[in-house]
């Protein structure tokens, strides 16, 4: 990854503390985006794209967890690291149950924001407890699918393959990519992903109007919405 192109979005009350963090993470050409209160924040994050979020727990008109919480049942699987004075087990148990992904607690040193940042960049959130392209909807918490309103059945492997398609819409994924996702081990045989991929789209492309997930010749499979 080029940390070059990394955004992370801030949300933090102390104006001194925020101001420092944006210094020194400019100084490590992070770009930074800041918000001072919980609603600001959620905002900022809902509609611009960011590597990583720094969220402090105690912040004015929305705290950390809540804003944390209401990012994942919106299908945003950016990865949160809380910064808080707090570091009880309790706390940390319930920033983890809330969706946060790591906890660094203040004081703490610039040095080490940077290497949780460029360790936490380098994937999405596993937290997300909903995925959304278009109107098809995954919750991931309840186990259950649907398209415009519709169920649909999968199979295992049906929703394997594409819980992986959600989580990186609108990018291309290879072959070799969606069989490792199937079989971490060892693929079965060159047609197997074939067959599993006619049935997903049996239920999530037939009946209905627009077709999601769509096959690009010598690059591979992508679940997105055309238009």
């Amino acid at each position: 990854m080029s940390f070059n192109a990394m955004n992370v979005l801030l949300v933090e009350d102390d104006r001194d503390l925020a101001a420092s963090v944006a210094d020194y993470l400019a100084l490590e050409e992070i770009d930074v985006d800041h918000a001072y209160n919980g609603q600001a924040g959620l905002t900022l994050a809902c509609s611009g794209h960011y590597d990583v979020l720094l969220l402090d727990l105690m912040l004015p008109r929305m705290d950390g967890l809540t804003l944390c919480e209401k990012l994942r049942e919106q299908g945003i699987d950016t990865p949160v690291l809380m910064l808080t004075a707090r570091d009880t087990l309790d706390d940390k148990v319930a920033g983890f149950r809330a969706g946060t992904d790591d906890y660094l607690v203040k004081p703490f040193a610039l040095e080490e924001l940077i290497v949780r940042i460029q360790a936490l960049a380098k994937r999405r959130s596993g937290q997300v407890r909903k995925l959304q392209v278009a109107d098809l909807i995954l919750d991931l918490s309840a186990r259950q699918a649907e398209r415009a309103g519709q169920t649909l059945k999968l199979t295992p492997s049906g929703w394997t393959l594409l819980e992986t398609l959600m989580r990186s819409s609108p990018s291309v994924l290879s072959k070799r990519e969606l069989e490792q996702a199937l079989w971490p081990d060892d693929a079965p045989d060159s047609n197997a992903l074939k067959v599993h991929l006619y049935h997903l789209r049996q239920q999530v492309d037939k009946p209905f109007d627009q077709a999601l997930i769509h096959t690009l010749p010598g690059q591979g499979f992508v679940l997105k919405a055309k238009g």
